[in-house]
């Protein structure tokens, strides 16, 4: 796939935000379908006429490479974002999905953990560079580390609020506890407005009876935080990623595109409901 560092023009067919709503894809656990989510649910919402930007940072470029960047494209990645203050728009990439761009990542992110430490304001470097007027994308999507450090930090720091892929495993709901200190932790001290926007399940097994214990024990302990799309285990969903391809672009008959669409459904039917609840 071949890709330029140019971001979507301003006069785009859809309806510009003023500022783009941004949501953090977050656990501070790993392997609980972080980047497959990311990628897959932006994908959906390309295809619903939504401008989407991906902001990959995670060190390990995952989401970047999931969406077929090439690592000798990425000369201008969310490192420069984050340190030099590279204005996004010049760091945002096309990716093959019509209306989806990407901030790559790089190795060189692994470095940002430390030099934050030694800089004012360390924890709003990614704000700062999403709550520009006018930036032509309507939501960003914000695919976080499994960890809760200055790059974590700086996601839930930006963010208008969090959305949380659960593996329907056994200790899903202990680490699932914990996100929610650091939320309650974050808004205390940095982002009061931040809020959980939803949680999904993943890695579905409806053989393992494992599987539906937990997803009923998370939907009793979050209600309607919960969003009733359940994303399956499914072989193309792994397959996906090794093409550089969302699995919607791969095989979006599977069981696993499907599911990523009717979650875009839900999640796009909540902002609506929160601009009408704040326009009231």
């Amino acid at each position: 796939m071949t890709a330029s560092p140019v971001a979507p023009s301003a006069s785009s067919t859809s309806t510009a935000f003023v500022t783009p709503r941004v949501l953090a894809v977050a656990n501070q656990k790993g392997g609980v379908g972080k980047t497959t989510t990311t990628i897959n649910l932006a994908t959906a919402m390309a295809a619903c006429g939504r401008r989407v930007l991906i902001v990959d940072m995670d060190p390990q470029g995952n989401a970047s490479t999931g969406l077929g960047i090439d690592r000798k494209l990425r000369t201008v990645t969310t490192y420069d974002v984050l340190i030099e203050e590279t204005p996004i728009e010049k760091a945002a990439l096309p990716t093959a999905v019509p209306g989806l761009f990407v901030v790559p990542a790089s190795v060189d992110l692994t470095g940002a953990e430390l030099e934050l430490v030694q800089i004012n304001g360390r924890e709003s470097r990614l704000r700062r560079a999403l709550r520009l007027p006018d930036l032509p994308w309507d939501f960003v999507l914000i695919d976080c580390p499994p960890a809760l450090g200055f790059l974590t930090l700086n996601a839930l720091v930006a963010a208008d609020a969090v959305l949380v892929p659960l593996q329907c495993e056994f200790y899903a709901l202990e680490g699932l506890s914990h996100l929610l200190k650091t939320i309650e932790r974050i808004k205390r001290g940095y982002n009061p407005s931040l809020e959980i926007q939803g949680v999904v399940l993943t890695m579905f097994d409806k053989r393992n009876s494992i599987c539906g214990m937990v997803a009923d024990d998370v939907r009793q302990h979050l209600g309607d935080k919960v969003y009733q799309t359940i994303i399956p285990r499914n072989v193309r969903v792994s397959e996906a990623p090794s093409h550089g391809k969302p699995v919607l672009v791969y095989d979006w008959r599977c069981a696993g595109s499907q599911a990523y669409i009717h979650l875009a459904g839900e999640v796009l039917k909540r902002e609506a409901a929160l601009t009408a609840s704040s326009a009231a």
